[in-house]
């Protein structure tokens, strides 16, 4: 009986130093990232509401242009909440993937021309005097690293056309 219950105490511990392995490895995804860096919180939401955690956690690699909370603070009043609705989430995922590169773009190798997102359309980028500008958002920090590629704070919200 003391064999079993040891068994057990020593499974236990193996499955939650796995279980927190797994944990520690999610956290350094795109999506944990950006849960863990706190001005983040309202893409965090919506990320969730659209269903889209998985495939951000995901391999990737991924770039990802994510608006700050601020940001999602000077749409309209109304408007995140009205996104965040079930019955909205089509669009939301359309906003959300507008936001999303695939691959790895590094601050560095940033150009100044078309790319495109992963919702199919394209964001204009442009690289002047010191400033990168997305659409008309302004990247105010660059390469924040992830697991499955990086993250570049934008202060607006991107709205595909």
């Amino acid at each position: 009986m003391k064999t079993l219950s040891l068994f057990a105490t020593i499974l236990a511990m193996a499955v939650t130093g796995i279980t927190s392995q797994a944990r520690a490895a999610d956290d350094k995804t795109i999506v944990g990232v950006a849960a863990g860096a706190g001005q983040f919180k309202t893409l965090v939401a919506a990320v969730k509401a659209a269903g889209l955690v998985e495939t951000l956690s995901g391999e990737g690699p991924f770039t990802v242009f994510a608006p700050t909370d601020e940001a999602f603070a000077k749409l309209p009043a109304g408007t995140v909440e009205d996104l965040l609705k079930p019955e909205n989430k089509e669009k939301l995922t359309s906003i959300l993937t507008y936001h999303v590169v695939a691959g790895k773009v590094l601050a560095a190798d940033v150009k100044s021309g078309d790319v495109k997102t992963v919702n199919g359309q394209e964001a204009s980028i442009k690289v002047a005097d010191g400033k990168v500008t997305i659409d008309k958002a302004t990247v105010v920090k660059t390469d924040i690293a992830a697991s499955n590629g990086v993250i570049h704070v934008i202060d607006t919200v991107l709205l595909p056309k």
